[in-house]
């Protein structure tokens, strides 16, 4: 993937200076170094990786091949397309993911291969790695440099130190519909917009020539193979064929906003501010403890399904190790965070997060809310004359 070029803009610099020059990462980089070698293990994928990778693609592909077939009845097709959306989005965690992080494989084009995965949700793989990979990995949970947390600006509250508005009061009830309009947003308005903006979090890019033809070309060969191909194929109305779009789309976004929420917007995550001087006096990695949570690190679906996701902690520390490993670098993790005095951070279900996510909501938006002083009646400096 070719890279661009940046420059930091509007925001200003921010240092992760160490204030308490922690030995932790030095120390669990150490030990994760140690369980590769002392087993002679590669640090990317292996043949259960891979083995997941291609059942998911087979998946979406085998789906979207019965969908066009148009061998089955609107109904049954409507549920394929739900279908579509629980692969899309399992596609983005397990195989698009590792991939743009350079941590399925240790040959590059492999990983830039697979990285182009992200085009079967109708996202950027290239704005992705610069949204999530340079600005979210580097400046995880704070306000005005994560764009990852902005999720609605004006609708979605997360940073206590916002000020509250009268919607938000509603934010939990509403904020769950809107975290299913993530994939629309990416296929529709959100690569365009961070792509022409110049500008993600404190980052001022200069797009490569290349990735210009990528977004166009790209973008449209996904509205041809899901809009058009359809509307030509089968024997669907053009607004039957819509919803189906839209559904496939609402079941990826709610999967993929879901998993990447309960990551970071839960009770017990911080949202830090830089001190006076524009610098975090906590060690990037020490940072990163803080700022995530992992959910169902027990469970075996949903670290089969979710790619690893439910084990940011891991995933952040190490991004560049495929996430297979992660259920054996949490007991390190965890262990040498407890040596350290650190918080190590997770829900043990997927419920039990969903449900802290729902309750953080609530205090940020009902709960916080203070209503308007009631309105004095005015006290006039003359005495009021009743006429009769």
């Amino acid at each position: 993937m070719e890279r661009s070029q940046f420059t930091k803009a509007r925001q200003p610099k921010i240092k992760f200076i160490d204030k308490s020059h922690s030995a932790f990462f030095s120390t669990v980089r150490e030990r994760v170094d140690t369980y590769f070698k002392t087993r002679s293990l590669s640090s990317h994928a292996n043949t259960a990786m891979w083995f997941k990778s291609i059942f998911f693609l087979l998946g979406y592909l085998l789906l979207y091949g019965l969908i066009l077939s148009g061998q089955f009845n609107a109904w049954t097709m409507l549920a394929m397309a739900g279908g579509l959306g629980i692969f899309a989005a399992t596609i983005g965690f397990n195989v698009s993911h590792d991939a743009v992080h350079g941590a399925f494989s240790g040959h590059k084009w492999v990983n830039d291969l697979l990285s182009k995965s992200f085009y079967l949700l109708g996202a950027s793989p290239y704005i992705w790695n610069l949204t999530h990979n340079v600005v979210h990995h580097t400046y995880t949970n704070i306000i005005g440099h994560d764009e990852d947390i902005e999720i609605a600006p004006g609708l979605i509250r997360v940073d206590p130190q916002e000020k509250i508005n009268r919607l938000q009061r509603f934010q939990h009830l509403y904020a769950f519909f809107l975290y299913s309009l993530t994939s629309l947003s990416w296929v529709l308005r959100k690569d365009y917009l961070k792509f022409f903006h110049h500008r993600i979090g404190a980052h001022s890019y200069t797009h490569p020539r290349k990735e210009y033809f990528n977004l166009f070309f790209y973008k449209a060969l996904y509205y041809f193979f899901f809009i058009v191909l359809p509307l030509v194929l089968l024997d669907l109305s053009w607004w039957q064929v819509g919803l189906g779009f839209v559904i496939m789309h609402l079941i990826e976004g709610i999967t993929l906003g879901l998993v990447f929420q309960l990551a970071h917007v839960v009770e017990g995550t911080n949202f830090p501010t830089p001190n006076a001087q524009g610098n975090m006096e906590d060690a990037w990695a020490v940072h990163q403890l803080r700022t995530t949570a992992n959910f169902a690190p027990d469970s075996k679906l949903a670290a089969f399904l979710c790619g690893g996701l439910n084990r940011q902690i891991e995933h952040h520390l190490f991004p560049k190790i495929c996430h297979v490993h992660y259920p054996a670098l949490s007991v390190i993790v965890r262990h040498t965070a407890q040596e350290f005095g650190l918080p190590y951070l997770e829900n043990k279900t997927f419920f039990i997060a969903l449900q802290s996510h729902y309750r953080m909501l609530r205090k940020l938006g009902k709960d916080a809310f203070v209503p308007s002083t009631t309105v004095q009646p005015t006290v006039l400096p003359f005495p009021l004359i009743k006429l009769a």
